[in-house]
C-alpha cells in the first residue's frame, strides 16, 4: 500500500477497480451550453452557423437535423423545428409533416451509413419527462446495435463512442444528399 502522504495517492488508494475517466462529461453534468445558463438556445443558434460548426446534417424549410452533442450512440441525431417551440401540439401542420419526414429520412441515412439493428425514437416533453432542453422541441433518432449497451452506462455513467461527432456528421450529411 502506498503511503497516504505520498503524492501518488492523491487520487485514492489503489484497488481492484479499473477507472475510465471522462472529465469531458462535466460539461453535460454542469449544464454548460443549456439555455438557462447561456441565455441562448443551442437549437436556435446551431442553424445560424455553418453546417460543420453547427453540426447540421440536413436543412429543410421548417426543420433541420443536427448531431447530438452528448450522444447515446454514434450517429445520434436530433430533428428540430427552426421555430422555438416547446410542445409537440404547438407545431404547425407543415412543421409536423417535415419533422416526421426528416425522422424517416434520418433512419434511412443512418441505416445506409452505420447499419444499425434498430432505433430508439422519441421526444421528451418538459423537464420532468427528461428533456435536457425543454424549451425547444427536438426528436431523438438513436441508432442501436445488438450488444451496444454494456455495463459502462449503468456502472460507469459513461458511453463508449467510437466516432467523433464531426466525422459522423460528414458521413451522414454526405449520405443524406445521396
Amino acid at each position: 500500500m502506498p503511503d497516504v502522504e505520498d503524492s501518488t495517492s492523491l487520487a485514492g488508494v489503489p484497488d481492484a477497480f479499473q477507472r475510465l475517466w471522462t472529465p469531458h462529461r462535466m460539461v453535460y453534468i454542469q449544464g454548460e451550453g443549456k439555455p438557462e445558463k447561456t441565455g441562448e438556445c443551442p437549437f436556435c443558434a446551431s442553424p445560424q452557423r455553418s453546417d460543420d460548426d453547427g453540426l447540421i446534417v440536413a436543412r429543410g424549410e421548417h426543420c433541420f437535423v443536427v448531431m447530438n452533442l452528448f450522444p447515446y450512440s454514434p450517429g445520434h441525431l436530433l430533428v428540430c423545428p427552426y421555430r422555438h417551440v416547446s410542445d409537440y401540439t404547438d407545431l404547425t401542420v407543415d412543421e409536423t409533416r417535415e419533422l416526421a419526414e426528416f425522422t424517416q429520412q434520418a433512419m434511412r441515412v443512418i441505416r445506409r451509413v452505420s447499419k444499425p439493428h434498430g432505433f430508439n425514437l422519441g421526444m421528451n416533453q418538459g423537464d420532468v419527462a427528461g428533456a435536457g432542453i425543454a424549451a425547444h422541441l427536438h426528436q431523438h433518432v438513436v441508432p442501436r446495435w445488438a450488444g451496444d449497451s454494456n455495463f459502462l452506462p449503468v456502472i460507469g455513467q459513461t458511453r463508449a463512442l467510437p466516432q467523433l461527432l464531426g466525422e459522423a456528421r460528414a458521413a451522414l450529411a454526405e449520405a443524406w444528399q445521396g
